[in-house]
């Protein structure tokens, strides 16, 4: 147990001085009204290096060297004392020539009592030294690691860019109209990757936002596959929507193949003036992301038509976002929406 440095006098405010010191589990110290120590904890004296000799009726302010010497500190306990204020969690840097620098944390009150004859406040004081220099480590950290991150993702960025211009030249190389459909196919993919990580480089955290991926992303499709924009427009409406990077790498993707799917089948006439719209929208209860043309339709009925690679990866993805699949006939043109609705049993 923690001793005391006791009071020249014996009274009730030496029993209360007692009690106070006893009970506490931090250093502490008690005023009288002009902030000269009545007692102190041994726990005090030892934590800031003060002989108990010399502590009693010297005035907090020139205890050591005068480090305890702080006009707001002053003011505060002093305001204390006259029952205007009460300090709670008061922190300062108690600073020492030749020791190093303490992050303190006082807390006081004035203590009223049966049988006082002058007011007095307690004053704890806890050292938050320790626990500063592990949350400025630990904020290093993350700072370090978020630097790394955006370095990770700038270098991915800038390879999946090389990856996709390798497979374009290769499919202008190639002589199967076939392997060069699918090595297209492949550059858009790996494109649709690559705009999201320019999205996440250029932001602070894990959030993106959906606007400018989607607006950046249909125009890289839209730069390679639309030979006269005048004739072909490819547009999008998004909302104020932020989400993961895990879920906007799958909505890009679903984005990706839809918009494939519709300029390669929804105009094979090259000079029929079109649009395609691609809309997304988010509200409490769910969200949902389209993509509608005023094209051909679609041939043939559900039963009969045949699934391909790119309806495959709109299923997969969407029964990975918890969604589900809807094709429309637009007479003219398709609409396929994939839509979340929140509150799911899947979603608890």
């Amino acid at each position: 147990m923690e001793f005391f440095t006791p009071l020249p006098h014996d009274g009730p405010a030496n029993s209360l001085g007692l009690a106070l010191v006893f009970s506490s589990a931090t250093p502490l110290v008690l005023l009288d009204a002009g902030l000269a120590v009545k007692a102190a904890s041994r726990s005090f004296c030892s934590a800031f290096e003060l002989d108990p000799k010399t502590v009693i009726d010297t005035k907090l302010s020139e205890l050591g060297s005068g480090e305890w010497s702080v006009p707001q500190l002053g003011s505060l306990l002093r305001a204390t004392v006259s029952g205007n204020a009460a300090i709670e969690a008061y922190e300062f840097d108690l600073v020492r020539i030749g020791r190093p620098t303490r992050n303190l944390v006082i807390n006081a009150h004035k203590l009223d009592y049966v049988g006082a004859d002058e007011a007095s406040i307690a004053v704890a004081v806890s050292d938050m030294t320790e626990m500063r220099r592990a949350e400025k480590i630990k904020d290093d950290v993350v700072r370090e690691k978020h630097v790394l991150l955006q370095e990770l993702q700038h270098r991915v960025a800038n390879s999946l860019q090389i990856i996709a211009s390798v497979l374009m030249q290769s499919a202008r190389k190639v002589q199967s109209d076939e392997a060069r459909g699918h090595l297209n196919d492949a550059h858009h993919r790996v494109m649709s990757i690559a705009t999201l990580q320019r999205q996440l480089a250029a932001t602070q955290s894990d959030q993106v936002v959906l606007r400018p991926y989607f607006t950046d992303l249909c125009d890289s499709i839209g730069a390679s596959m639309i030979f006269d924009h005048a004739v072909l427009k490819l547009e999008t409406i998004v909302d104020d929507s932020v989400t993961t990077s895990d879920t906007s790498v799958s909505l890009g993707l679903i984005v990706t193949e839809l918009v494939i799917n519709a300029l390669k089948h929804a105009f094979p006439e090259k000079d029929t003036i079109g649009k395609i719209t691609v809309e997304y929208w988010s509200r409490p209860t769910g969200w949902q992301l389209s993509v509608a043309d005023n094209g051909v339709g679609m041939p043939g009925d559900a039963e009969t038509r045949k699934p391909g690679l790119g309806t495959g990866i709109v299923d997969a993805l969407s029964k990975q976002l918890d969604a589900e699949v809807t094709i429309t006939d637009l007479s003219p043109g398709t609409r396929v929406a994939v839509t979340h609705v929140r509150g799911r049993v899947s979603d608890a």
